[in-house]
């Protein structure tokens, strides 16, 4: 089981032992810049959920909008960033970038984040709920189903 990814280069393969417990389609600048797009996806999950099947990331330190920062997972070789852990949540959850995936449409956003500066020829269409900046603790059962939202509560501590 699990859904399976790496870097372009294939230097750095990795695991995911479980779905992500949320999709975040951000558009903060600091996912615009990092990305290179109009946007970032990146899949929520808990960090020992994420097994490396090959190669070692090497951690970037760069800034984000919340002020935390972030330590970026990059492969040392092609520099593809595979995830990040926002300063926020810290090394107990990882930020999947779903674009790494093997098949990325196996984990679609369930919501749009900052989109206050969202690129405005982006049209958010999808149906998924869009936030100015970022959702509610007392939304997580309603965006994420109570399973998934279980898991967000226990690794954020609420």
């Amino acid at each position: 089981m699990g859904y399976q990814g790496g870097c372009e280069c294939g230097a750095v393969r990795y695991r995911l032992e479980d779905r992500p417990f949320a999709v975040h389609c951000c558009h903060c600048r600091s996912c615009q810049r990092e990305s290179g797009a109009a946007f970032a996806l990146n899949g929520l999950i808990e960090a020992e959920k994420v097994t490396i099947l090959q190669g070692e990331p090497e951690r970037v330190q760069t800034p984000s909008d919340s002020g935390k920062g972030q330590s970026v997972a990059r492969c040392p070789t092609c520099k593809v960033a595979v995830w990040s852990h926002y300063g926020g949540m810290g090394e107990k959850g990882s930020f999947v970038r779903i674009g790494t995936l093997d098949d990325p449409n196996s984990c679609p956003p369930d919501l749009h984040i900052f989109t206050r500066s969202k690129q405005d020829w982006v049209n958010l269409s999808d149906g998924a709920p869009a936030y100015d900046v970022y959702y509610s603790k007392s939304e997580y059962d309603t965006l994420f189903g109570p399973d998934r939202a279980a898991r967000y509560r226990k690794l954020r501590g609420v």
